[in-house]
């Protein structure tokens, strides 16, 4: 068994903590659903926001969705000119016999622009 990154992301109409923990919540469990993976496969997730996200950290959704035992980190993103506001990013660490390439990475809503090679 090995450890594969899954990423995602997805974005936020304002920063109003119920809006951003029902859009994480969302994105990981659609992460979770696709990729076939159970809450004891997590290693540990990691999260990042922009700089316009500060009234909840998005680890505090999967808290609610059973994620009580898994290592999180929140972050903020790097400011870089013209990106993508109001985003909530993951990578999440499962460990997993699943091959690189049958790993499905999930973006949503606006975040579909940050990876349209990956959307579905």
């Amino acid at each position: 068994m090995q450890v594969r990154g899954i990423r995602g992301a997805t974005t936020v109409k304002a920063d109003l903590p119920e809006e951003i923990m029902q859009a994480t919540r969302e994105l990981l469990e659609i992460l979770q659903t696709e990729n076939a993976f159970q809450i004891d496969q997590v290693a540990s997730a990691l999260f990042t926001v922009t700089s316009d996200i500060k009234s909840v950290f998005p680890a505090a959704a999967a808290r609610t969705i059973g994620w009580d035992k898994v290592p999180l980190l929140c972050f903020q993103e790097i400011e870089v000119p013209n990106a993508l506001p109001l985003c909530v990013r993951v990578l999440v660490h499962v460990n997993t016999d699943k091959g690189q390439d049958d790993i499905k990475h999930i973006y949503l809503k606006e975040a579909q622009s940050l990876r349209r090679d990956l959307n579905r």
